[in-house]
């Protein structure tokens, strides 16, 4: 009985002796843990836009005159050459008046010269884009033959798009000056009668310069106007183009064609588009916090017609992400594991539940992820948000 006693009293001792000592030991600590992997990493720049029409046409009167009340709402649909926006009555002290008449005839020699020069843009933006869907077809016929690049390929579509949008754009002016020389040679048909009493009965109808729609009215109310007052502003809303102001910072790493995905703007998918223009001045802007910022606005174009994006109107907001950079087999890290060691990049990595210290080299970096040069493999563990209680030698487990 002696000796039961005696074994009970140390084995009591050493259970407590135990319960002591793993109360002051060092328990591991509960890490968010995730391996570096290789796959796809993006770099982009993000910002806010909003569509606007690409083209917009004012019309204004070519004579002084009484304007008759415009009858055309906000969204009304215009054909070019048809429709007849406005009629005014002209009034007859200036279409008697040999000063007018001069002005006038100056008026359709100026309109017949910027015609002219209208069809030689035209002619001009033709030919250019003869030659870039030639060299279009030449760099697909390399490409099939494995003589060229892709971004060569990509540079030619991007050169026969731009060739596209000029000439379109030159077809434009090339209609508004036959339009405008129509208008003054009508004005001098009339200030050339002799008989005056003609002239009460007379009303000049101004039509449409292009098919599209309407999209403001200026001067609805009948009114005695003078040469060059506006009257309506047209455009067609199939055509339209994205404005994004971004950084100047961002805006340095941005070049014409690269991708861009259009976000946030109503519908549930994305839709994509590829910048057209950097342009080549800035502004500056202040931020909702009150900062002096410089911006500059990028251009960007649907890559596509979806009949998605005929939902979308002139001013409507979109949110743009420009990708500036872009790789498909990256090793990376999430930033979050990231932390600093003098000038240098540190992750924690696990190794057989052992916290240690490794510097790594970082590339790319999209604000959720971190290319990773060196200083990693591929499925080796790293603890995401360390805190003071992780140090070098630490055990750990996943939470």
């Amino acid at each position: 009985m002696k000796w039961m006693k005696r074994l009970m009293l140390l084995a009591g001792g050493l259970l407590v002796v135990a319960m002591i000592v793993m109360a002051f030991m060092p328990q591991p600590v509960r890490v968010d843990i995730e391996e570096a992997a290789r796959g796809q990493l993006e770099v982009a720049v993000r910002d806010d836009g909003m569509t606007r029409l690409r083209e917009r046409y004012v019309v204004s009167t070519p004579i002084a005159g009484r304007l008759q009340r415009i009858e055309f709402d906000v969204g009304d649909a215009v054909i070019g050459g048809e429709t007849v926006l406005a009629r005014m009555e002209p009034t007859s002290p200036d279409l008697l008046d040999p000063r007018e008449v001069a002005l006038t005839r100056a008026r359709v020699k100026a309109a017949e010269g910027r015609l002219r020069r209208a069809e030689t843009d035209v002619s001009r933006a033709r030919a250019a884009l003869d030659q870039a869907e030639v060299e279009l077809e030449r760099q697909k016929s390399l490409t099939r033959q494995g003589a060229t690049t892709d971004a060569q390929l990509e540079e030619a579509q991007l050169m026969f798009r731009t060739r596209s949008e000029e000439l379109k754009a030159s077809q434009f002016a090339e209609e508004i000056a036959e339009y405008e020389l129509e208008q003054e040679k009508a004005a001098l048909l009339h200030v050339s009668r002799e008989n005056p009493s003609e002239l009460g009965s007379f009303e000049f109808e101004l039509t449409s310069p292009i098919t599209g729609r309407v999209l403001r009215v200026v001067q609805e109310s009948s009114a005695v106007l003078q040469p060059g007052a506006p009257l309506l502003e047209l455009g067609d809303p199939n055509d339209l183009e994205i404005v994004v102001d971004v950084l100047s910072a961002d805006a340095v790493r941005i070049q014409p064609g690269q991708r861009v995905e259009l976000v946030h703007w109503g519908g549930d998918t994305s839709l994509p588009g590829v910048v057209r223009l950097v342009e080549p001045s800035g502004f500056t802007k202040i931020s909702p916090l009150g900062v002096e910022e410089q911006r500059v606005n990028v251009i960007i174009d649907f890559a596509e017609k979806p009949s998605t994006a005929a939902m979308l109107g002139d001013g409507y907001r979109v949110e743009a992400r420009i990708i500036v950079w872009s790789g498909d087999d990256v090793l990376s890290v999430p930033t979050g594991a990231l932390f600093r060691q003098g000038t240098d990049w540190a992750v924690f990595i696990v190794d057989e539940g052992v916290a240690k210290v490794r510097t790594v080299k970082v590339g790319q970096n999209n604000g959720l992820r971190a290319q990773i040069l060196s200083g990693i493999e591929p499925g080796e563990k790293v603890i995401l948000h360390p805190s003071d209680q992780i140090t070098e030698g630490v055990q750990v487990v996943p939470r």
